[in-house]
């Protein structure tokens, strides 16, 4: 579509239009929502400064986090380690604010 793009003329063109932007060094991104959260771990983030305004892209693979702070994996986990159900792990996971390594001890 634009052919080869010299970066550097990119660069220059965005400052010229009064756009800057850099890459974060970011580890993880949470957005909560009302009813689970969106964690995307060793995401690609850049910060984009544009007439006075602060955006973030934000790239990355989203995995569903359920409000108690442990995934559908983290139960799966336990499930397989101990051989409760499902609903009884999740329901310990619960309660013991997920510390998974407690749900494997305390439901062998």
């Amino acid at each position: 579509m634009f052919g080869k793009i010299n970066p550097k003329q990119v660069a220059g063109m965005m400052k010229k239009m009064g756009i800057a932007q850099k890459n974060l060094d970011v580890k993880r991104v949470v957005f909560e929502m009302e009813d689970k959260n969106l964690v995307i771990d060793e995401p690609s983030v850049t910060q984009i400064n544009m007439q006075g305004q602060t955006t973030w892209q934000v790239g990355g693979v989203a995995e569903e986090e359920s409000k108690e702070g442990f995934t559908q994996e983290d139960v799966e986990m336990v499930v397989e380690k101990t051989g409760k159900s499902e609903d009884e792990v999740r329901e310990f996971l619960e309660k013991n604010n997920g510390d998974i390594a407690l749900a494997i001890l305390e439901l062998k």
